[in-house]
């Protein structure tokens, strides 16, 4: 039996707007159509967490309370559209704590994949920023950029996604065509 598959995004940029250090419950706001794409992501039978570096945390700039108090309401704007996120891991370092959790080092993912079993090479990274790409490719993802955030300007310099799409609700026919893809018997290849 072939293992669920799963999407792991980045959440500011991506799912919700980037505030520059979002601090505040009343900042959290969807994007446009981040909902949308996630609930169609869920039908299509794949999980879907949130990955996300934090240094709001780090930096004492919030709470832990509060943090999850943010991740609260994001969840309950994405569950009033009928999205669901499987889960969020977050890393609360800063970027000199040189931890193995902190995006791209992949121990947001080990983690996920402790709890989900599922295999790396088969998800899909999607973000706006060059640490969400370089994650997907250190656990070797296909990597999706989106020009959300700060995805339009991080485009131009040679990150090397494998697809580059405006928003979180283009991806859906990138996925849908990945998914329909058979893998290659090996079987079959010339010694």
């Amino acid at each position: 039996m072939r293992k669920k598959r799963f999407i792991i995004l980045d959440r500011d940029g991506t799912v919700i707007f980037d505030r520059d250090h979002l601090t505040e419950v009343s900042q959290v706001e969807l994007i446009p159509n981040a909902a949308k794409a996630i609930k169609k992501l869920n039908e299509l039978g794949l999980g879907v967490i949130v990955v996300t570096n934090q240094t709001v945390i780090g930096n004492k700039h919030i709470s832990l309370r509060n943090l999850k108090l943010i991740h609260k309401k994001m969840l309950d704007l994405l569950s009033n559209e009928g999205a669901t996120i499987d889960r969020i891991y977050f890393c609360p370092h800063k970027k000199e704590d040189n931890c193995s959790c902190r995006k791209p080092k992949t121990g947001l993912i080990d983690r996920a994949l402790e709890d989900y079993h599922f295999d790396a090479e088969e998800c899909f990274v999607i973000g706006d920023n060059k640490g969400d790409i370089e994650l997907g490719k250190n656990i070797g993802a296909k990597t999706i950029l989106v020009r959300t955030g700060y995805g339009r300007q991080l485009e131009k310099e040679g990150l090397n996604p494998d697809y580059i799409v405006d928003t979180l609700e283009a991806v859906l026919p990138v996925i849908k065509d990945e998914l329909t893809k058979k893998p290659q018997d090996i079987s079959q290849l010339p010694l």
